[in-house]
This record gives structure tokens, C-alpha cells and sequence, in this order.
């Protein structure tokens, strides 16, 4: 075996890193002892000559024993070697520039980044290389191959002081061409195939999660929802396997209507129309469905009522509570007479556009509804309660369950559309205790809650419980 050249002493090294023999070294021993040799056979013959070979043998083997120990001292390496050599930065800076450099490989920024690249040997390699000269680590990649070239996309992790400006500068010059950029976090480390994965398992347990599973999938987007009536030509129109423009998709729904996801940038691939696409289909063979529960509240009042889920079942005690309302309290839930209550319902109560939760009393009579409506990429609450019922804290535990849902559903805001004159609506927001918007235009009243990635808060069981309706169609 080889011996570590590191592990030699300066002197015994070569520069090319090999051991030199010391034949000099070696030749003075030998000479050492021909002349110890000599010396011992002239005293030999005198008086003293034992006790002097005596003395001569024991400082040969004393000479030797320190010449070994000597060799092997040199040899070892110090303790506090392990073989690893310093970067260049650590071995030309001070104790403290050694920390900072430390510092600056521990910080980094993570980033989603799409670029589409040539279908040919050689172009993904090159466009590695040119991350790796800036010291970007590929987290993952995923391609969506394309009839043109391929769209790859990366999660990286760069240094704290690369702008994505920076990067998409390098990609360019690797021959990357319409790249996309932003910003991601530690959310996006979860592998593709576990999203979906469990994006799927939503949709499965929740007809309502399809739009959320959609907007997850396949990020920043808007998504509508079209009955099967309200489509008109575009519906005609969408083959049943759906069709895919650009930056815009559309799904046929498992109702008939249809589904459009619509994003301005980057456009999308085959691969996530198939992704989404795969999702519908799931959701068409599984039917209606609704995660059952719910719970029994007792009100400030005493009276006790329960909540849970309401879908198109519970239409006929929907229009039941809707006929015991006063044309006031449908005026400032709508914001005009109601014709047509089941056009309404129908809308409202389909998982297609949101969440419905209804209050019932112990008789199952429906007393007060509301409503988490997908509108777009923005969320609205909707609140309807009975006049007999209003007042009495049924609005207030309708809408902090609505906006417990919404922080679940990953949601950024709500907001509610009412009557300036519904102070009732107005203190159920304020009950919530979130930051709050306010835009009033020609009598109508916008209030916007910015959510917190926490819980939402109970409400205030004293100024919320006169919400009695508001939210708009």
C-alpha cells in the first residue's frame, strides 16, 4: 500500500507529492558502524577493552531506539488533521472572513424557475453548467416535453445575493429561451407526484375541492365555473376531452358545464392539461360527495342549533327558510327582490363554486346559510339568517367557520358585498378581529378581511351576532 504523501514531513516530500530516499543518510550509517567496528576491535586488546565495547553496544542501541522514535514523530500526522483541505476563500482569510464566507454558503434563496430549451444532447447539460457557475443548486426538475423543444422546470436554491434577473440572464445565455421566474418557499420542496397525490385525496373526500385542487396545481390562476345553461356556445363548443389555448383551458364539467382555468404567464403544457384534466375525470366518477360531521352550538340565547355542510340535497329546506324571510332581509342579502329563488340555490348550493354551511334547529329546519364562494382567484362570504333567528349569534358562527375554511382553503383574503346601511354585517367582520378593507361606491359596502396563515379567531359573540345577511350574487 501506498503510503499519504500528505502524512509525510516537508522534508521526505517531492513536489510531485512522492517520498524521496535518503541515500546519504544511509551511507553515513553505514560508516558509523564500520568505525564503531574498528574502534572496538583497537581497545579490544586493552585493559578496559570489555567495559568499553559495553559502553559503545548500549550507546549504539540508545542512538538507535531515538532515531526511531525521532523518525516516527515526524511521520505522524498532527492530531488535529483529518485530511480535508480548507477552500481557497477559508485558507486566504482571517478567523473572522472565515465566518463570513461561512455565512454566505449557509444563506440562500429558493426559486421556481420554467425555461424552454432544445429537444438535443447536450442543451440541458449546458444550461446545468451555467447555473453551476453561479452557485445554484437544483432541488428538483421536472420536464414537459413540447413539439418544438421542451419546457423544463427547475426549483433551485441560489445564493442569498442572486437576483432572479441574475439567473434568467445566465439561462439565456445557455440557450434557454422564455423563461419564468419567481420567488418560492419551502411549500414548493414537496416532489410533484406527492402534490398531486394529495390533491387528489381532496378531491376525492370533497366535491368543493376541485376549483382549490385546480389552483394548487397549477398555481397562480383563475378559475370559473360555467353551468351547463350559463355556457352557451363556448360549452358547445369544448370537445369532451377539453381543450387547451395557450394560457387558457377548459374543462368540461361532470355536470355540463364547463370549467376555465385562465393564467397570463407562463403558458401551459400538456403535462398539467393532462394533470387537470385527470382530476375532473376523478371527480365525474366519483359523484356528489360531502365529508359528513357537524356541530351542535349553543347560542348566547340558550338555544341550541347545529352546523355542517349543505349541498343540492338540502335545496327544498333552503327555499323553505327563503319563503319565511321578509322582502327587507332578501333586499340586503341580494341586493334587490328575488325572482327566481332556485336559480339562486342552485348556484349557491353547487360544490362547483364553493362551500355551503347551513344552521338547523333540533327539528332540522334551516334557519340560517352561508356561503365561501370561488370567484375567480378571489374568495367571497355570503350570509343569509331568518328574521326570527337574526340577532341571536347564528350569522356570527356561520361566517368564522367560512373563514376558518378559507385559511384551510390556503386563501389570502374575503371579502363581503352588502348595504352600507347593514351594520349587522359590518360588526360580524369587525367581530372576526383581522385587518379589514373598506370600499363604498353608490351605496354598496365591500368589506375585504386579510387572513392570517393562523386560524382565524372566534368572532366577538357581542357585536357579531347581529350579522343578519349580506354577500351578492
Amino acid at each position: 500500500m501506498t503510503p499519504d504523501p500528505s502524512h509525510l514531513p516537508k522534508t521526505t516530500r517531492a513536489r510531485n507529492g512522492r517520498p524521496v530516499h535518503h541515500w546519504r543518510r544511509d551511507l553515513v550509517e553505514l560508516a558509523a558502524l564500520f568505525t564503531a567496528v574498528a574502534v572496538a576491535d583497537a581497545v579490544g586488546h586493552g585493559p578496559d577493552g570489555p567495559m568499553l565495547l559495553v559502553c559503545s553496544a548500549v550507546g549504539l542501541v540508545a542512538t538507535a531506539v531515538f532515531h526511531v522514535w525521532w523518525a516516527r514523530r515526524g511521520h505522524a500526522p498532527p492530531g488535529a488533521d483529518t485530511g480535508a483541505r480548507p477552500s481557497a476563500a477559508a485558507e486566504n482569510a482571517g478567523p473572522s472572513e472565515s465566518d463570513a464566507v461561512a455565512e454566505a454558503v449557509g444563506a440562500a434563496t429558493l426559486w421556481r424557475m420554467r425555461t424552454t430549451v432544445r429537444d438535443e444532447p447536450g442543451a440541458l447539460a449546458a444550461l446545468c453548467a451555467a447555473l453551476a457557475a453561479h452557485r445554484v443548486d437544483i432541488l428538483s426538475l421536472q420536464t414537459h416535453p413540447l413539439a418544438e423543444g421542451v419546457v423544463d422546470e427547475f426549483l433551485l436554491r441560489g445564493p442569498a445575493g442572486l437576483t432572479g434577473a441574475g439567473i434568467t440572464r445566465s439561462v439565456a445565455g445557455a440557450g434557454g429561451t422564455g423563461t419564468w421566474i419567481e420567488r418560492a418557499d419551502a411549500h414548493d420542496l414537496v416532489d410533484a407526484p406527492t402534490r398531486v397525490l394529495a390533491l387528489a385525496t381532496r378531491t376525492a373526500l370533497d366535491a368543493a375541492e376541485l376549483p382549490l385542487a385546480l389552483r394548487q396545481l397549477l398555481g397562480r390562476c383563475t378559475i370559473r365555473s360555467l353551468p351547463a345553461g350559463a355556457a352557451g356556445r363556448t360549452g358547445d363548443m369544448t370537445p369532451v376531452e377539453g381543450a387547451l389555448e395557450d394560457t387558457v383551458m377548459r374543462l368540461r364539467a361532470p355536470e355540463g358545464g364547463v370549467i376555465t382555468v385562465e393564467r397570463p404567464f407562463p403558458p401551459f403544457t400538456p403535462t398539467e392539461f393532462a394533470r387537470a384534466r385527470a382530476l375532473v375525470e376523478l371527480d365525474a366518477r366519483l359523484g356528489p360527495r360531502m365529508p359528513g360531521g357537524q356541530d351542535v352550538l349553543t347560542l348566547p340565547g340558550g338555544d341550541a342549533i347545529t352546523v355542517r355542510r349543505a349541498d343540492g340535497s338540502d335545496l327544498e329546506a333552503a327555499r323553505a327558510m327563503h319563503e319565511r324571510c321578509s322582502a327587507h332581509t332578501l333586499r340586503m342579502r341580494y341586493h334587490g327582490p328575488v325572482g327566481d329563488v332556485d336559480r339562486y340555490l342552485d348556484h349557491l348550493l353547487s360544490p362547483r363554486f364553493g362551500r355551503t354551511l347551513a344552521a338547523r334547529t333540533a327539528s332540522g329546519r334551516i334557519v340560517g346559510i352561508g356561503h365561501l364562494l370561488w370567484d375567480g382567484d378571489e374568495t367571497e362570504v355570503a350570509l343569509l339568517v331568518e328574521d326570527a333567528w337574526q340577532r341571536r349569534g347564528v350569522g356570527a358562527q356561520l361566517l368564522g367557520r367560512l373563514v376558518a375554511m378559507a385559511v384551510e382553503a390556503g386563501c389570502e383574503s374575503v371579502y363581503a358585498v352588502t348595504q352600507a346601511s347593514n351594520t349587522g354585517m359590518v360588526a360580524a367582520m369587525r367581530g372576526l378581529g383581522l385587518p379589514l378593507d373598506y370600499q363604498i361606491e353608490e351605496g354598496t359596502l365591500v368589506v375585504t378581511a386579510r387572513l392570517a396563515p393562523a386560524p382565524a379567531p372566534a368572532p366577538d359573540s357581542t357585536g357579531a351576532a347581529h350579522a343578519d345577511g349580506a354577500g351578492r350574487h
